[in-house]
C-alpha cells in the first residue's frame, strides 16, 4: 500500500502564523518539560534511569509510536500510538517528568525511523508533553495520593483517571488540529469534527488499559510485555481495514486519490461552498506524448514517469487541494477554495512550471508538457458532473489549441445547455442500447458492383426521433463517452457483419474513428477483442481516420495507425481535403484508400476550373502512392463518370444509395451486384 504523497514534512515560512503557533506550542512544551524535570531532581532521574521497569516502558512506548492505530480517511503511518497506554501508565505511577521523558525520547526515535522533518519531531514531542502535562494536573488535582505496590485501584480512582484521561485527549486534537488547519488553511471547525467518534472511540479503548498497565506494573516488570500482544492484534485489525479503505479510494501505482475518492470529496466541497457562498475549482490535466514512453520505453518506465508526475503535482498544490489519478496519463486536481478563474489559473500554471523541469529516466531525459482545463463551481457547471465534463472539455481544447492551459468557456464549448442535457441523455442512451446503424454502399466505378459499406452511427433519442451524427457526435468527441460509444459502434457493426458473412455477403466495412478514438492507446486492444468475439476476419472490418484526427496530433496518429495495421484490418483517410493535411504526408502513413471529400468531387464535373486540376493532380499522386481514390458526396451521374475518368476506383453518394437500414442491405446488394455507375438508381 503506498501512502499519498504528504506535505507536512515541508517547513512553514518564518513569520507566518503557522510558524509562530508551532515555535510557541515546541516553546511551551520545552518549557514544562524543563520545569517538570528541576522538580524531580538530578539523584532521583539516576535512580530512575536505572529502574528495568523504565527501559522497558520506554521500548514498549517506541514500539507504540512505531505502530499507530489509523483508521479509514487517514494516511498510513498516522493515527493514535498504541505508545498511549503505557505513556499514561508512566503518567498514573511516576508522574509527568519520566512520563514525558520517555515520551520524547520515543518521539525523537520514531521521527528518525520516518525521517520527519526536525520541526514537525519538535512540535509532537511538545504537544506530548502539554497533553500529558493536563492529564498529570487532573490527577494531582483529584488523586494526589500516590500509587502503591501492589496497586488496585478503587472506584474513585478510576474516575479521576478517565477524567485526566479526557483532559489529556482533548488537549492533544486541539493542538494537532491548530496545526493541522493552518497547515491546509481551512477553518478549524472543518477538521475538528472529523472522525471524532472513531478518535473517541481508540483512544477511549487504549487509555482504558493504562490501569491495567500500572497494575502489572506494581506486581512484575516481567507482565508488562505482554500487553503487546492485545495491542499488537488491535494494530493488525484496524491496519487491514486501513489498507482496505486505502486501496479502495486510491491509485496503486502512484498512491493518489482515484476517481472514486474525487468524486465524493468533491461533492462535499460543493455542498460546503454552496452554503458559504465561495468557489470549487477542478483542473482535468493529460500528459502530452506520454504514449511514446510506453511505446518506446515500456510501461515500467512510464509507470516510473507517472509516479514522477504525481510527486511533483502534490508537492506544488496547497495541502488541502487533493491530487487524484483518473487513469492512464489523466490526473485531477480538486481546489476546495479558489478567488476566481485567474487564480486557478495560476495554480495551472505552476503546476506547469513544476513539471518543466525535465526527467531523467534509465539516461534519458524527458520533458513533461501537460494539457489543462478549468473548470469552477458554480461558475461553469452546477454539480460535480457538469464540473468534470466542461474541465475536460477545457483541457480538450487545451490539447486542441496547443496552449497548455484553458478555462471553460461557452463559446468555445460546443456544448451549451441544451447539448449538456443531451450528453446526460446520450450517456444513457449508450446504457439502452438507442444507438444504431445504417449503412451506405461504395461502389466501384470500373464494374458498378458493391465494393464496401460505411457503417453511420445514428442515435435514437426518446423525445426526438432518429437524429444523425452532426447532431450528438460533437457531444461524443468532448466528453468521457467515446470510449463506450467506439466500442458499442464496433460491437453493433461486427454482430451486423457476421450474420452477413453467414448470408453471403462478404463485402468489407467501414467505421469512422475520430480523434480521441484513434489516440486513446486502448483502440487497437479494442478492435482485437471485437473482432475475436464476432469471429470476424480483419480484412472484413475498415477503420476510417478523419484527416482532423491526423492534424491534431501528427506523430501520435502516425502511431496509432501503424498499431492498426498491424492488427491487418483496413485503413482509410476519410474527408481528405477538408483540413490542412497534405498530399506529403501521405507518403508516411500505412493507407490503403483516400476518401476525397466531396467538396473537392464537385470540382470534377468543372473541367474549365482549376479546382478540377487540383483534384485529378490529387488523385493520380494517390494511386501513385499505391492507395485507391475514392469520391464521397456524388450525386449525380456527371459526376460519377467524372469521378472515374478523374482515376478514382469508387464512388459514394446519394446518387448510388441513401444509408440504409440493415435489414434492406442484402436485397440491395442482390438487386445492385451488376448495376452500371452512371445508370440510374
Amino acid at each position: 500500500m503506498k501512502d499519498p504523497i504528504a506535505t507536512r514534512d515541508v517547513g512553514p515560512r518564518a513569520g507566518t502564523p503557522l510558524w509562530l503557533y508551532m515555535a510557541g506550542t515546541t516553546a511551551a512544551g520545552a518549557l514544562l518539560l524543563g520545569i517538570s524535570s528541576l522538580e524531580l531532581g538530578v539523584e532521583q532521574l539516576i535512580l530512575l534511569s536505572r529502574e528495568p521497569l523504565v527501559w522497558v516502558m520506554l521500548c514498549m512506548v517506541v514500539l507504540g509510536e512505531l505502530r499507530p492505530i489509523a483508521m479509514p480517511g487517514q494516511s498510513p503511518g498516522s493515527g493514535a500510538p498504541t505508545s498511549l497506554p503505557f505513556t499514561f501508565a508512566l503518567v498514573i505511577f511516576y508522574g509527568l517528568p519520566i512520563a514525558a521523558i520517555v515520551q520524547c525520547s520515543a518521539t525523537i526515535v520514531a521521527g528518525v525511523a520516518r525521517t520527519h522533518a526536525p520541526h514537525r519531531t519538535a512540535f509532537n514531542a511538545a504537544q506530548y508533553v502539554l497533553s500529558l502535562g493536563v492529564a498529570d494536573a487532573v490527577l494531582r488535582l483529584l488523586m494526589p495520593g500516590l500509587v502503591t505496590t501492589p496497586w488496585i485501584p478503587v472506584g474513585g480512582e478510576i474516575v479521576v483517571i478517565a477524567l485526566a484521561g479526557a483532559a489529556s485527549f482533548v488537549v492533544n486534537r486541539i493542538l494537532v488540529l491548530c496545526a493541522v488547519a493552518m497547515h491546509e488553511r481551512v477553518p478549524l471547525r472543518q477538521v475538528m469534527f472529523k472522525g471524532l467518534r472513531q478518535q473517541i472511540y481508540v483512544n477511549g479503548v487504549l487509555l482504558s488499559l493504562s490501569p491495567l498497565i500500572v497494575i502489572a506494573m506494581t506486581h512484575s516488570v516481567l507482565y508488562v510485555p505482554l500487553f503487546a500482544f492485545p495491542l499488537g492484534a488491535l494494530y493488525t485489525s484496524a491496519l487491514l481495514l486501513v489498507k482496505r479503505d486505502h486501496q479502495a479510494n486510491h491509485d496503486e501505482l502512484t498512491g493518489l486519490a482515484n476517481r472514486k475518492l474525487l468524486t465524493v470529496r468533491s461533492r462535499r466541497e460543493i455542498v460546503r461552498a454552496h452554503q458559504e457562498g465561495t468557489r470549487v475549482g477542478l483542473l482535468i490535466l493529460d500528459l502530452d506524448r506520454f504514449k511514446e514512453v510506453n511505446d518506446t520505453l515500456g510501461h515500467p518506465t512510464g509507470d516510473r514517469l507517472l509516479q514522477t508526475l504525481a510527486q511533483r503535482l502534490t508537492h506544488s498544490v496547497r495541502p488541502n487541494d487533493l491530487v487524484a489519478r483518473l487513469g492512464g496519463d489523466e490526473f485531477a486536481i480538486l481546489l476546495p477554495k479558489v478567488r476566481d478563474t485567474e487564480s486557478a489559473r495560476e495554480v495551472a500554471l505552476r503546476l506547469r512550471g513544476a513539471l518543466a523541469e525535465p526527467v531523467r529516466l534509465d539516461g534519458l531525459d524527458f520533458d513533461l508538457q501537460v494539457s489543462t482545463g478549468i473548470a469552477l463551481y458554480p461558475d461553469d457547471a452546477p454539480d460535480f458532473e457538469s464540473l468534470m465534463q466542461r474541465a475536460d472539455i477545457a483541457m480538450y481544447v487545451a490539447k486542441t489549441d496547443r496552449t497548455g492551459v484553458e478555462s471553460y468557456d461557452p463559446g468555445k464549448d460546443r456544448n451549451s445547455t441544451a447539448r449538456l442535457s443531451m450528453y446526460s441523455e446520450l450517456r444513457r442512451g449508450l446504457v439502452d442500447g438507442a444507438l444504431e446503424m445504417r449503412y451506405q454502399p461504395k461502389i466501384g466505378l470500373a464494374d458498378g458492383r458493391a465494393v464496401g459499406l460505411e457503417a453511420l452511427a445514428r442515435w435514437r433519442h426518446p423525445s426526438r426521433g432518429l437524429l444523425d451524427p452532426d447532431e450528438f457526435l460533437p457531444i461524443v468527441e468532448h466528453s468521457n463517452l467515446f470510449r463506450t460509444f467506439s466500442a458499442q459502434v464496433l460491437d453493433i457493426t461486427l454482430a451486423r457483419v457476421a450474420t452477413w458473412h453467414a448470408e453471403g455477403l462478404t463485402l468489407p466495412v467501414s467505421v469512422n474513428m475520430g480523434v480521441r478514438e484513434l489516440l486513446d492507446p486502448d483502440l487497437p486492444d479494442t478492435v482485437a477483442a471485437a473482432l475475436r468475439e464476432y469471429g470476424m476476419p480483419a480484412e472484413s472490418l475498415v477503420l476510417e481516420v478523419g484527416e482532423q484526427a491526423l492534424i491534431a496530433d501528427p506523430e501520435s496518429a502516425t502511431e496509432a495507425v501503424e498499431r492498426l495495421r498491424a492488427l491487418g484490418v483496413g485503413l482509410t483517410l476519410d474527408d481528405f481535403g477538408t483540413g490542412h493535411f497534405t498530399l506529403a504526408q501521405l507518403t508516411g502513413l500505412p493507407l490503403d484508400e483516400v476518401k476525397i471529400h466531396e467538396s473537392f468531387t464537385t470540382h470534377l464535373a468543372e473541367e474549365s476550373s482549376r479546382g478540377h486540376t487540383v483534384v485529378r493532380a490529387a488523385i493520380t499522386l494517390v494511386r501513385a502512392l499505391g492507395m485507391r481514390a475514392t469520391a464521397e458526396g456524388v450525386s449525380s451521374a456527371e459526376l460519377a463518370e467524372a469521378a472515374r475518368d478523374a482515376g478514382c476506383h469508387s464512388a459514394q453518394g446519394h446518387y448510388f444509395a441513401e444509408p440504409m437500414h440493415p435489414r434492406d442491405v442484402l436485397p440491395w446488394w442482390t438487386a445492385h451486384t451488376t448495376r452500371s455507375p452512371a445508370g440510374p438508381r
